[in-house]
């Protein structure tokens, strides 16, 4: 197949400046990430063994964890690094989650965890969520992530550099915007607000859509010990952290306090 059409931003950031195979494991407030993804997707996922396409699935991290529960899991991603990685995994194909090549309703379960967050078009974010609800089987589910619109106010006073005029402006423009454009820090960027995710996975298609926050409401505090300390956080931390996420879960005005949403949505039954 033709390569993916992707922002050089984004291709930059994934090939030479970050692997994303290690994110989700080098740092406390990444470990939170996989954890909670982890336990909330379990609640959805049905009996192993099941199909489950992983698009924009990057290096496998999430892969490796459903193969390992006893799931087929095929994954696609835009970056060849990421796909020479997961191929490791599983399955592994460059694909772009706007045109997927898989054929309608062949999978039980079609996971988004990567791609909206550099899909600024909503167009393209429609596009995504609408090929995934095409591949999904109906009565299947699609969770799709995104990054919390307010995520970079937590994350950068946990760097001590909030107050910093440069750092206000850039932080600013994205609360405004929602938008990051890449060219300094993180890449090219689309940050959601919840309840704006669960409407967008609604005017897909999907019903029974819900959405929750994956790290909570406490999850700076990990990572500002990293930051200031340079240490790992205890364990009583962590896990007093782990629960302020589970214990926030029923109050949907604590959703703006995550680092990111994991929005759950149901094929319907009529969509074959």
């Amino acid at each position: 197949m033709l390569k993916p059409e992707l922002a050089p931003e984004v291709e930059h950031f994934y090939s030479q400046v970050v692997d994303e195979s290690a994110r989700l494991t080098m740092s406390a407030d990444g470990r939170l990430e996989l954890l909670r993804t982890q336990e909330i997707l379990r609640r959805f996922l049905p009996a192993a063994p099941a199909r489950i396409l992983d698009v924009g699935g990057g290096a496998g991290v999430h892969a490796q964890w459903l193969v390992d529960d006893g799931y087929q899991v095929d994954l696609i991603d835009p970056v060849e690094r990421h796909v020479e990685q997961a191929a490791k995994v599983c399955n592994a194909a460059l694909g772009d989650a706007r045109h997927l090549t898989a054929a309608d309703a062949s999978y039980d379960v079609v996971q988004v965890l990567g791609p909206l967050y550099h899909l600024p078009d909503p167009q393209d974010r429609h596009a995504a969520l609408t090929e995934a609800l095409r591949v999904v089987r109906p009565g299947g589910f699609v969770a799709a992530a995104a990054i919390n619109r307010y995520a970079s106010i937590f994350e950068h006073v946990t760097y001590a550099h909030l107050h910093t005029e440069r750092m206000q402006a850039s932080i600013s423009t994205i609360l405004r915007t929602a938008i990051h454009d890449g060219k300094r820090g993180f890449t090219l960027a689309y940050f959601h607000r919840a309840e704006e995710l669960a409407e967008e996975m609604r005017a897909a298609g999907f019903t029974d859509v819900e959405v929750f926050g994956v790290e909570g409401p406490a999850w700076s505090l990990l990572k500002a010990v990293e930051q200031q300390t340079g240490s790992a956080p205890s364990e009583e931390l962590f896990a007093s952290v782990l629960t302020a996420a589970r214990m926030a879960e029923p109050y949907p005005e604590l959703l703006a306090a995550s680092s990111h949403l994991l929005a759950v949505g149901k094929a319907p039954i009529g969509n074959a």
